[in-house]
């Protein structure tokens, strides 16, 4: 589950961060412009894809900002939606741009990306109500996305778990259909008792970050209890969309995506579950090889269920 070192890129990525976790409205204020410009100028040469065009879209509580790409020389091809990471408090259009460039190139899809409401100023179930809100659009207007009607979700961490509770309750609602959801180490069921938390607990993430983004998104144990909120305590899942489930070996979230991964098999679920021993989380989002590496597996699976 774990090499024996982190990948060199990797570390010389983590090395070169110039910002910390936040733990306080105010850091958060101050963090997310910097990410925002961080993701937006921090890679020279984005990969390159055929159309990318910021809308807006109808949401449960106003406008949402949403970013769609298109794949170069495409005719009509499906739609992914994707939701981005960051403990459900950070992150937005611009700090997944370069992951959501590379899902477009490697699976031939239209991406879909969503801006949807953060903690704490909008907690659960804001965000949620956001990502079901835009997959329902989606489904509904294939002609302003891919042109076709097929439609799958995937996300990271965070968005990841979005992306799961989007199949679930468009399992449970009967729609919209989907035929994939793409979890990128999946924000699901995390407790610090867990062995790959007190292993990894301070490489990208520590204890007080994960106990922050609880407090901000689920603010009650509650709300954590909810299936909507945390799709591993849901009873039955066996009817939710074929799953590709990515961990990394030295992520804090690795038990817990590895969790949720044999839960989606033991209800029955088809599911391709990979783990990347010497990455960490975020590592989709790096300039490291293997962030596209990962984009082609994703990419591979998408384009595979999708028929793209």
């Amino acid at each position: 589950m774990q090499a024996a070192e982190i990948d060199p890129q990797a570390k010389a990525a983590l090395d070169g961060r110039r910002f910390s976790l936040p733990h306080s409205r105010l850091g958060l204020k101050l963090l997310r412009p910097v990410a925002r410009l961080a993701g937006k100028y921090g890679t020279r040469n984005p990969p390159a894809v055929g159309d990318v065009t910021d809308l807006t879209i109808p949401g449960p509580a106003g406008d949402l900002r949403v970013r769609r790409y298109r794949p170069r020389n495409a005719g009509e091809v499906p739609t992914v939606v994707f939701f981005h990471g960051g403990g459900f408090v950070i992150g937005g259009l611009e700090t997944h741009d370069v992951l959501c460039r590379r899902l477009t190139r490697e699976s031939g899809c239209a991406v879909l990306s969503v801006a949807y409401r953060l903690a704490p100023e909008h907690p659960f179930p804001a965000a949620v109500e956001d990502a079901y809100a835009a997959t329902v659009w989606a489904a509904a207007n294939p002609d302003r996305l891919g042109g076709v009607d097929e439609l799958a979700v995937a996300g990271d961490s965070a968005g990841a778990n979005l992306a799961a509770v989007v199949a679930l309750m468009a399992a449970e609602r009967d729609g919209p259909e989907l035929a994939h959801q793409a979890l990128l180490y999946p924000a699901t069921s995390v407790e610090e008792s867990q062995e790959s938390v007190q292993q990894n607990a301070g490489i990208v993430l520590d204890e007080a970050d994960l106990r922050f983004f609880d407090e901000c998104y689920y603010g009650s144990e509650i709300h954590r209890r909810n299936p909507y909120a945390d799709p591993a305590r849901a009873d039955d899942l066996s009817e939710v969309a074929p799953a590709t489930v990515i961990t990394a070996g030295f992520d804090p979230l690795r038990d817990a995506g590895k969790g949720y991964a044999e839960q989606l098999l033991a209800d029955g679920v088809d599911v391709r579950y990979e783990n990347y021993p010497a990455q960490v989380h975020g590592f989709a989002t790096m300039e490291i090889d293997a962030a596209e590496r990962v984009a082609e597996d994703l990419g591979r699976d998408l384009r595979s269920a999708l028929r793209a």
